[in-house]
């Protein structure tokens, strides 16, 4: 099986793709995969508890149910740092499953997977 690192940039500003990295991350972890979630810019916001609640992209399954699926997989999500204090979230404000990770991380993780994917 594969390695993969999933990146998403868009939050409650366009539902459709901030669904998009979540559906992603499901579908590869349910085949076998090891899988990262990778939040930064505006899907940030999404790994804040409760937000999901409210994002429902256009004919795709609402967020809260994937993510509720993604924390029952054990994906991890990583939340870019600098992207969260630029939007006033901290670790604590995080969904069960999420932890801050800065550039480094994100870039380590890159290098060592099989496959990137970028919403």
């Amino acid at each position: 099986m594969a390695t993969f690192i999933i990146s998403g940039s868009r939050g409650t500003d366009d539902p459709t793709m901030a669904t998009l990295p979540f559906m992603a991350a499901k579908v590869a972890k349910e085949e076998g995969h090891e899988v990262v979630l990778w939040l930064w810019n505006e899907a940030v916001t999404l790994a804040r508890k409760g937000t999901a609640d409210h994002i429902t992209g256009v004919n795709l399954t609402p967020l809260k149910e994937l993510l509720v699926t993604i924390q029952s997989l054990d994906v991890p999500i990583w939340v870019c740092g600098a992207c969260a204090v630029a939007r006033q979230i901290a670790e604590e404000d995080l969904v069960k499953g999420a932890t801050v990770k800065g550039m480094p991380d994100y870039i380590k993780a890159v290098a060592e997977r099989d496959r990137s994917v970028v919403f």
